[in-house]
């Protein structure tokens, strides 16, 4: 009898271990999912307790993920990825994802999807000058993209690496659009870049919200989510500024890593951030959710005012995926 009972006993103390070892393994690996940028780390906060899956957070940019995946193509790594929507078209002509609609798929406008489910939107930002006015020892705060070129900012400029960063192409793309460029024409772009040389500028490969708070880059090209953030929520002084030349206005995308090992909890994440709680972690931290019924009045008021906003214009977001390779050629032989 005894033995029966300690035999039943170890049964169950097998199962409870295993139970115990399934729920421990309950995670999925997001590539680009940093939790400094677009406050991540509140998303991946709230995916663990809703879900049980845990996200670990993830640094790099939108080119080292691409390169990431197509570089473990035989054997992935990950399970989901976000990305700069150029890089999101990209990813499916590498064949490195695959193709998935999550819940709330038919809440997403046309032209912010992939038509076969290959990306789609989670939300959009608009790039202009994230600015710590602190930091810029008396001078004024810059209005254009061309005030940057005066010799007043020197050492005082940063944006990332057009060559790899997703925000550092899109600072290419927006300079080149505001001063009379196409994407067949991205000379506009180079030749700024090229004079911006002359006030030394700060070019990090990686998101550097920590460095404007700090000061350390008094002015930043950067999405309007991250100046909001540090002014609102970090109590910074920070100032986002929209160029009076115009800028552009950029989504930014999921998609399910093809032949991940952690496919279904891939699967619950995406379903997550195009849920009402993902989304509203995406308009609480001052990003336009691409579900826009998740953006409260509260959260809407503390964007800059609509006439400013009217500089921001949307992009053809498969010119600018076939222009990057242009960029990407003529920056370092050009600029660097």
């Amino acid at each position: 009898m005894l033995k029966r009972v300690l035999t039943s006993l170890a049964a169950v103390a097998l199962v409870l271990v295993a139970a115990s070892a399934a729920h421990a393994q309950q995670r999925a690996i997001c590539y680009n999912c940093p939790p400094e940028w677009a406050d991540w780390g509140t998303e991946l906060k709230a995916i663990q307790a809703k879900l049980g899956i845990t996200v670990p957070e993830d640094n790099k940019n939108s080119g080292q993920s691409l390169a990431a995946l197509i570089a473990e193509k035989a054997n992935p790594v990950a399970d989901v990825t976000y990305l700069g929507a150029q890089f999101g078209i990209l990813a499916k002509k590498a064949d490195v994802i695959s193709p998935y609609k999550p819940a709330g798929w038919d809440d997403i406008p046309a032209g912010l999807k992939d038509p076969d489910g290959y990306w789609f939107t989670i939300h959009s930002g608009t790039l202009g000058l994230f600015i710590n006015t602190a930091a810029l020892g008396g001078k004024p705060v810059p209005k254009s993209w061309k005030d940057l070129l005066k010799p007043e900012y020197k050492g005082m400029v940063g944006y990332l690496d057009p060559t790899s960063a997703a925000v550092g192409y899109i600072g290419v793309v927006a300079v080149n659009q505001a001063l009379g460029g196409d994407f067949e024409n991205v000379t506009p772009a180079i030749s700024f870049f090229k004079e911006l040389q002359k006030n030394q500028p700060i070019v990090p490969k990686q998101t550097s919200y920590a460095r404007v708070l700090s000061g350390e880059i008094p002015i930043l090209f950067d999405y309007d989510f991250n100046a909001y953030r540090a002014k609102y929520a970090d109590k910074a002084p920070a100032e986002f500024v929209i160029p009076s030349e115009g800028t552009v206005v950029v989504p930014y995308v999921m998609a399910l890593v093809k032949n991940g090992p952690d496919t279904e909890n891939g699967k619950k994440v995406l379903d997550f951030v195009l849920s009402d709680d993902g989304q509203r972690v995406w308009a609480n931290a001052f990003m336009r959710p691409v579900r826009t019924s998740a953006m409260s009045a509260e959260a809407a008021a503390k964007f800059l005012p609509a006439a400013e906003y009217a500089r921001a214009k949307p992009i053809d977001l498969g010119a600018m995926a076939d222009a990057q390779k242009m960029v990407v050629e003529r920056y370092p032989r050009e600029v660097e």
